[in-house]
């Protein structure tokens, strides 16, 4: 690098990094090579997770492709094209992109995408944005156990008395879809179900509630998380709340934890949770309610194949017995996904077998069956489907890591030593292994 290179990154690096869009840019076959700090606000990634993986790897697109890919692909850019898609853990995001094509000599080299955060108004629309467009009701929702028909039936009271709701849960437990279903419950219903979402709110928003949504008549207004918004902006919230009159409205909110530890930590104000308390619904983890996820895989094999035609209809009873022993730190939303990458990799299968699983999932599992992962697992054989190539060695990576913290007794320095790398590098990759984001 010369005295002006020298000179020059910095400022490029400074200008990229304080741009007020996102800026991702790729190579040609599809690597990372510029991720700037809008793009990981936006997307919820740091620049290492994103560094070595490809896109596909990274985000769910569902039935859409990367905008991206595609002019990286087509050598064509695309202008103004907004695209919804979720990142592996589970958040949904919209964006509007513009993405061009970067050739050098006739030659194409990579692609670029500069992308306009828009989730926040998606999310606040006339209804929420979901990969399912089919409205939420009660008789939808997967209610087995007890604890979740202890759910439905406090909120479908919460529906016929009008009050405010707030719904308390871990994230992936479904608070949106009891929300939506109490909406869908109200009678006289609502004409209008508003979503706001705390997670990517615009400061606007909040302070233009009464000039959105004062003038639609009847509606429900659903606030997701409100205690990740500042204290200023949830007295801004609760202003509008209490000027609004509840005749016509149902008022609805959701919180991640304990209110009482909120509210003592300074979280959640005191007056907005009182506000929300007329019915206080505490939706369980699935680890509490087990019996809720072999028919909640069956609604969702049912679902894909009426959708999609494909042919998975049951699992193994070896993996019916790991998934009722693990834990979904995730939850539903995790089960969800885990069943979205197996689907997405059958082909004429009928059961969902142990082979079948990820082999990030069942790294977790390894020694909780009688069906560990060997080193077999990463041999071509002409019987077995290939992985893709970047799968692959996700996996493979996920696999070897695991083996050399075994070898070293479990010791940080010690394998990281052994690998070559860095303390904080080998901590980052394990750390992303437990969170099961490969």
């Amino acid at each position: 690098m010369n005295t002006i290179d020298q000179f020059l990154f910095p400022l490029y690096e400074f200008a990229v990094n304080r741009a007020g869009v996102g800026i991702h840019a790729v190579n040609h076959t599809g690597r990372t090579v510029i991720y700037n700090d809008k793009m990981k606000a936006i997307e919820g990634l740091e620049l290492e997770e994103v560094i070595d993986r490809s896109i596909l790897e990274l985000f769910n697109f569902n039935q859409e492709e990367s905008t991206l890919l595609k002019v990286l692909q087509s050598g064509i850019e695309q202008l103004n094209v907004k695209q919804t898609y979720w990142n592996r853990k589970g958040n949904e995001i919209t964006t509007v992109n513009d993405t061009y094509p970067i050739f050098h000599e006739d030659t194409l080299i990579g692609a670029v995408e500069i992308a306009r955060d828009v989730t926040a108004l998606e999310k606040f629309i006339l209804h929420p944005l979901r990969k399912n467009s089919d409205p939420v009701t009660f008789n939808q929702l997967i209610a087995t156990s007890d604890e979740m028909k202890a759910v439905v039936a406090t909120a479908v009271k919460a529906a016929k008395a009008r009050l405010p709701v707030l719904l308390i849960g871990e994230s992936g437990t479904g608070k949106d879809l009891i929300a939506e279903s109490i909406h869908n419950e109200l009678t006289p219903s609502n004409g209008s179900f508003y979503m706001l979402s705390c997670h990517h709110y615009d400061n606007s928003f909040i302070d233009t509630l009464h000039e959105d949504l004062n003038s639609d008549g009847a509606f429900t207004l659903f606030c997701d998380r409100i205690d990740l918004l500042s204290i200023q902006h949830q007295q801004k919230l609760y202003a509008f709340l209490k000027s609004s009159g509840q005749a016509d409205h149902q008022f609805i909110a959701s919180i991640g934890d304990d209110p009482v530890e909120l509210i003592a930590n300074g979280t959640l104000m005191k007056d907005l949770y009182y506000f929300f308390t007329s019915f206080a619904i505490r939706i369980p983890p699935l680890r509490k309610r087990k019996e809720d996820i072999l028919p909640f895989i069956t609604s969702y094999l049912a679902s894909r194949k009426k959708r999609f035609g494909t042919s998975l209809e049951g699992i193994a009873p070896d993996v019916e017995e790991l998934f009722l022993q693990y834990d979904w730190p995730g939850n539903m939303r995790e089960l969800e996904f885990l069943l979205n990458e197996i689907a997405s990799l059958a082909s004429t299968e009928s059961i969902i077998t142990y082979g079948m699983l990820p082999l990030h999932f069942r790294l977790k599992m390894d020694g909780m069956n009688d069906n560990p992962l060997q080193a077999m697992d990463f041999i071509v054989q002409p019987q077995k489907d290939l992985l893709p190539l970047d799968q692959y060695l996700k996996d493979a990576e996920a696999y070897y890591l695991q083996k050399a913290m075994k070898l070293h007794e479990d010791n940080i320095t010690k394998t990281a030593q052994a690998l070559g790398m860095s303390r904080q590098n080998l901590q980052y990759r394990l750390r992303k292994l437990k969170n099961g984001r490969g």
